[in-house]
């Protein structure tokens, strides 16, 4: 078989970790982080503040901005 084909197992990579140097432990969690990086990049998580676009409108209907924004600015003072 040829060595470039040999699969490793996830305890095969667990095992030879302390068999690395200091050093190379480093390199390997520099290169882990960032494979996962660059894989999870693409991949969106949470909500865009978009998706509450028109939230409430209803709330708002018939209601002068203007007006309002001149009512809060008199109760300031």
């Amino acid at each position: 078989m040829d060595p470039k084909e040999t699969i490793l197992s996830y305890e095969d990579y667990l095992k030879g970790i302390p068999r690395l140097k200091p050093e190379e432990q480093l390199r390997l969690m520099e290169f882990i982080a960032t494979s996962l990086k660059r894989a999870l990049s693409g991949k969106r998580y949470g909500h865009s503040l978009m998706e509450l676009e028109g939230l409430g409108a209803d709330l708002w209907n018939g209601v002068d901005a203007q007006r309002y924004v001149d009512e809060e600015r008199k109760s300031w003072a």
